[in-house]
């Protein structure tokens, strides 16, 4: 029996290094993308519970760096795009899942023609990176308070810069969490699947995240910014979540 096409397709970019010319070590040695494997599995399973065919792959780095103005990992990201679009056809929705530095190469190829939005995890966002790219992509990035390899600041402005660009977008916090997404790893692991299949349109958005992704241009990035545990309560199953009103 020949396989069903994907309906939609989740490329996942794992973290690396600010520089480094070399490729990722083989296998578990490759720690950044071994420790993407836990939402790879997750986000598949909550696919399949809803009847979708979601394809949920990783995209393969030829270095470990982002190497400056050469932007490896971006290129890498588009490649893989570009190989999907041949396969698949045109139009195939696409959610890029992205880990810091992979976060920064999702939102840097965010402007593929495939791809519907973006979920970013302690991304990586300098200040002079572009957001021009985004307009019309759903952007929700998510950040520890205490994050110290990437800042979460930079984060908030991000989706300020991104939403007055014409992206609908979101941040939200996760209160003692690490940059590595060790602690509290369920709560990272719960909403990250809740966000990807709602965006990839396997599940439904938490109530929270759908409003601040409505927000209009003008509004300031707090506005935008929801807390993990006052406004997104994890509830017991991978994407379903208790909402929350702010008093």
């Amino acid at each position: 029996m020949a396989q069903r096409p994907p309906s939609a397709a989740v490329l996942v970019l794992h973290g690396g290094r600010e520089t480094g010319t070399e490729p990722p070590p083989p296998g578990l040695l490759n720690l950044p993308g071994t420790r993407m494997r836990p939402f790879v599995r997750a986000i598949g399973r909550a696919a399949r519970a809803t009847g979708g065919n979601v394809l949920v792959t990783q995209v393969r780095y030829a270095h470990r760096g982002w190497n400056g103005h050469r932007a490896h990992p971006f290129h890498d990201a588009v490649a893989a795009l570009d190989a999907l679009r041949e396969e698949a056809g045109d139009e195939l929705p696409v959610v890029l899942l992205g880990h810091s530095m992979g976060a920064r190469a999702a939102l840097r190829a965010a402007g593929h023609p495939l791809v519907r939005g973006v979920v970013g995890l302690a991304p990586w966002c300098p200040p002079g990176d572009p957001v021009t790219q985004l307009a019309g992509r759903d952007i929700v990035l998510v950040h520890s308070n205490r994050d110290r390899m990437t800042s979460p600041q930079a984060t908030q402005s991000l989706t300020a810069r991104a939403r007055r660009a014409g992206a609908r977008t979101c941040m939200v916090t996760v209160r003692g969490g690490d940059h590595a997404m060790i602690r509290r790893a369920s709560a990272w692991h719960r909403l990250t699947t809740g966000l990807v299949t709602g965006l990839v349109g396997s599940g439904s958005l938490p109530g929270p995240v759908g409003e601040a992704l409505a927000l209009p241009p003008t509004a300031e990035a707090t506005e935008g910014t929801l807390d993990l545990d006052l406004d997104l309560g994890p509830g017991p199953d991978p994407g379903r979540f208790r909402t929350r009103t702010r008093a």
